[in-house]
């Protein structure tokens, strides 16, 4: 019987296998049946993957903090189907738009577990949240939080609110996904005295019920320490708020950002290792200051769903430039994924159809769109490819299909999701018609 690599094992669903022919295998499913069967590029989520990482965080915070939450950061990727998944698991949802709110709301998702994020929210946006019902809103700057206030008083509401904290902390990722740090659009500043102007004017707001702080270090963070910096300079600021201003800490979020293993040898800390950093420093910190101990949330968002997710190409054509590289096409790219243009993230890969064969070859694998940086995996090794071949790339479940386009009016893929060998289409492949059902053309 074949077996998997097992460098491999830890970015794929742990469903993951190989049939007695060497494909691979996801959710008791094949992975070429798939391909077959519901086209390509297609992107498969292991149901089985996803609840057991839910209950994991859930389960590591509750476990060391018991007025703790985990919800689920949207943005990284998000369908109705998924909202229903992450609401049967016990967790709350961050979300960051009015769209994101509306698919919330459409499958049944619990307002009352809802934070709603961004850093430069409607009065539409802010309106709708407020008249739905939403949980939390999560304040970033002077202007809307005087817009919610004066949305919450329309409405004749008191809108729960906690404010956006940048506690000038690096947490040694990627610049573009760094937004803890003095020098960020997020959030109010504590240097300067941004944040504790702001602490003054949502006490003095009769609409608003200042709940509490948090703060969002950026993403992925491989390092704990950050957020023990963070945890220390946040707790400082409440209580010193508390001192000259009467506020009180009911409610803390140190964000998300939590980090997985994507490439081999490149180990991602555990949901428990994050639960102890967070908690052990924010207990540390709140004994030190002399607080009681206020509900804590954070927000894992790629920790949740990339490794559940991986995706399928066909390979097409080859290109071999003697002493310089050879380059191996595949049908999809930065309209699927635009992470590796955009961030230079880096992928593993593994040929579904021959999926326990050795490497033969060093090979850059393209994407087919119109733009010489469209290049999913630069110079990585594998088995000899062919046209034909179906290539897997693992922990494709965060950002890839949040981010899609429709660039060189490609449709955006289709979406099963995996369990006990049965599939589910759980978005349909977009078709040729649904590129154009947005036009306004023709005669008057």
């Amino acid at each position: 019987m074949p077996t998997l690599d097992p460098a491999l094992t830890p970015v794929l669903p742990r469903t993951a296998e190989l049939t007695p022919e060497g494909h691979l295998a996801l959710g008791g499913c094949d992975a070429v049946d798939l391909a077959r069967e519901f086209g390509t590029p297609l992107y498969v989520f292991d149901e089985e993957e996803l609840r057991e990482t839910c209950r994991a965080y859930r389960e590591a915070f509750a476990s060391r903090y018991e007025q703790s939450a985990v919800v689920y950061a949207a943005k990284s990727y998000l369908g109705r189907w998924l909202a229903a998944l992450v609401a049967e698991e016990g967790l709350g949802m961050d979300v960051v738009s009015g769209g994101e709110l509306a698919v919330a709301r459409s499958a049944g998702f619990p307002l009352e577990r809802v934070l709603f994020h961004g850093s430069n929210k409607s009065a539409q946006e802010l309106r709708e949240a407020v008249e739905a019902g939403i949980g939390r809103i999560v304040i970033d700057n002077f202007h809307e939080l005087s817009l919610l206030d004066d949305i919450a008083g329309d409405l004749g509401k008191r809108q729960p609110v906690l404010l956006r904290v940048s506690p000038n902390v690096d947490p040694h990722t990627h610049v573009k996904t760094t937004t803890g740090v003095l020098d960020t659009k997020f959030g109010f500043a504590i240097e300067g005295g941004q944040a504790e102007e702001a602490v003054v004017q949502a006490l003095a707001r009769s609409n608003l019920e200042l709940l509490g702080l948090h703060c969002h270090l950026g993403s992925p963070i491989f390092e704990l320490d950050p957020y023990r910096q963070a945890n220390d300079v946040m707790i400082a600021f409440a209580a010193r708020m508390g001192e000259r201003h009467g506020l009180e800490l009911r409610e803390y979020s140190p964000g998300g950002g939590f980090a997985v293993q994507v490439l081999r040898g490149e180990p991602a800390p555990s949901p428990g290792d994050y639960a102890e950093a967070v908690v052990d420093s924010l207990r540390a910190a709140l004994a030190r200051e002399g607080l009681g101990e206020p509900s804590l949330t954070v927000e894992p968002g790629r920790a949740i769903v990339a490794r559940a997710g991986v995706a399928l190409y066909p390979v097409g054509a080859r290109k071999e430039l003697a002493g310089v590289r050879t380059y191996v096409s595949v049908d999809g790219g930065m309209a699927d994924n635009i992470r590796p243009a955009l961030y230079e993230a880096r992928y593993e890969a593994l040929v579904a159809n021959r999926a326990a064969e050795p490497p033969a070859e060093r090979v850059t694998i393209a994407g087919k769109y119109c733009e010489s940086g469209d290049v999913l995996i630069k110079d990585i090794e594998l088995p000899k490819l062919w046209a034909g071949d179906v290539l897997a790339l693992p922990a494709s479940g965060a950002y890839c299909l949040s981010m899609a386009s429709n660039y060189n009016m490609s449709p955006r893929p289709a979406v099963v999701l995996v369990r006990e060998g049965r599939a589910r289409l759980v978005r349909r492949r977009e078709t040729y018609d649904d590129l154009m059902r947005a036009d306004v053309w023709g005669e008057a």
